[in-house]
């Protein structure tokens, strides 16, 4: 079987990383990598062995699947003539920021039958994993995504970067329809949100709880489910996974156990993933649908924080 010939748009340092991880699977060629900056498409190119591109246009028909890791306010524009072509697409979170440019590349997808993959990483932590098959009924969700400022991030605030990551995983978790979404926001650093709360309520009665913020000094990314019968904590970091279950409560017992994670290499299982959708035809880990859905929540969110700003 020929090796699958791919390309990376894009060659920040989420480009370089996957340009590096498509490299190193042996049934994969990169053949081009697409950036603006000469230097920064060259450099990378170099180093896996690709054709440097500035412009999009010119490496048509180079390759048959492509990752889009340029800036979020520019992926529906960058996405919709590789998908017009038939190129298979794994594009970084959040698909698009328009709700009606993710409707027509997923409207796209399926009309030219490629594999649409959202780049929600989270999906491939071991410890995420391992959680989706123990959850029966979630009650509650709480979740942190905070960190320090970082000025790569300018053009959207902290609900399209960090908060989408813990929508997609509710959203996973949860399967059920959104019923209401509250939020407060506040921007410190930039004209977009930089702390964000949000509250979604779901039709069959779990709550979630989310912050997101960049204001922070310290990185912390953890979820915590409160089960019908069993209380959960996830670090997400660490990928380990801590319970109580309700039996144990009722007979004195204080103390969480640890379950067993198979740990991960997120982004490169997410890569993987893509490939393998691609090679086997397969409905994509993360669909676009999965992508447009986690969006949808996204902008109601922004849309409060515009109603009711702090």
């Amino acid at each position: 079987m020929p090796k699958l010939r791919v390309g990376v748009i894009g060659c920040g340092v989420l480009g370089t990383r996957h340009a590096e991880i498509y490299r190193q699977l042996p049934d994969v060629e990169v053949t081009a990598v697409v950036d603006p900056h000469p230097e920064k498409s060259e450099t990378l190119a170099r180093s896996v062995g690709a054709r440097a591109y500035t412009r999009l246009e010119d490496c048509f028909g180079q390759f048959d699947a492509a990752s889009v890791c340029t800036p979020a306010v520019t992926h529906f524009a960058v996405s919709r003539p590789l998908a017009e072509s038939g190129i298979h697409l794994l594009i970084e979170k959040p698909i698009t920021v328009r709700l009606a440019d993710a409707d027509a590349l997923v409207a796209l997808a399926e009309q030219k039958s490629i594999i649409l993959h959202t780049g929600h990483i989270e999906r491939f932590n071991g410890a995420v994993s391992t959680v989706k098959n123990l959850v029966k009924d979630p009650i509650f969700i709480e979740c942190d995504r905070i960190g320090p400022y970082d000025p790569r991030i300018k053009d959207v605030g902290v609900v399209l970067d960090l908060m989408i990551h813990d929508i997609d995983i509710v959203l996973h978790l949860v399967q059920s329809p959104v019923r209401s979404v509250e939020a407060v926001g506040m921007n410190l650093f930039t004209e977009h949100e930089d702390f964000t709360h949000g509250r979604i309520l779901f039709e069959n009665g779990t709550i979630a709880s989310l912050t997101a913020s960049r204001m922070a000094q310290k990185r912390l990314r953890k979820i915590r489910i409160f089960d019908k019968n069993q209380y959960f904590s996830i670090d997400y970091f660490q990928q380990e996974v801590l319970t109580l279950t309700r039996q144990r409560a009722l007979e004195g017992h204080t103390a969480y156990e640890p379950i067993p994670v198979t740990k991960s290499q997120p982004l490169d299982e997410e890569v993987k993933n893509f490939v393998a959708c691609v090679r086997g035809g397969k409905r994509a880990g993360v669909s676009g649908t999965d992508g447009r859905a986690a969006l949808a929540v996204a902008l109601q969110i922004l849309e409060q924080i515009r109603i009711k700003p702090r």
